[in-house]
């Protein structure tokens, strides 16, 4: 059902690149309503206490799956975007590097955490921030996605925490 709702934008962000856009996904209350249902059920929710989602579309699938289970919501961000202390992890992408950060605070020693974001390809982007969250003290239990281009190498990646994701390509 949630393939309805996944476009694709031929030749984007560059020539030969089929982009699966989320965005009438966004727009649809039924698609969005199926999609955090979908993510609340993949994960037993007894099996963490917080929900984590990075920046940018991270947000808006774990914030509504946070407060749909009534769980806190931990935003891991581009440097400079968070007002407090804050943990910084580097990885590499296709041309160069880049870095996220969480607030040294975010969570409690031993906290169980659930990552969220909306696409899984290469995994350098939730590698480095389970690190994070590692790094603070927390444990990650498991990382939920949305979509998941299978043909790409990011399950390896994120080692032994298991992937759930709604839709594979």
């Amino acid at each position: 059902m949630l393939e309805h709702y996944i476009r694709d934008v031929p030749d984007f962000p560059k020539p030969g690149i089929v982009f699966k856009d989320i965005t009438p996904l966004l727009q649809s209350p039924q698609g969005l309503r199926a999609s955090i249902d979908a993510l609340a059920a993949a994960v037993d929710p007894a099996s963490y206490d917080l929900v984590c989602g990075i920046e940018s579309r991270g947000f808006i699938f774990g914030t509504a799956l946070a407060n749909q289970l009534g769980k806190g919501f931990i935003p891991i961000r581009k440097p400079g975007k968070l007002p407090s202390t804050t943990v910084s992890e580097s990885y590499e992408l296709e041309y160069g590097s880049d870095s996220i950060e969480i607030h040294e605070d975010a969570a409690a020693e031993g906290q169980r955490i659930l990552m969220v974001d909306d696409l899984l390809a290469t995994g350098g982007t939730m590698a480095a921030a389970l690190s994070l969250v590692r790094r603070i003290g927390a444990q990650p239990v498991a990382t939920a996605f949305v979509i998941e281009l299978s043909f790409l190498p990011g399950r390896d990646k994120l080692g032994e925490t298991p992937v759930h994701s709604l839709l594979q390509y």
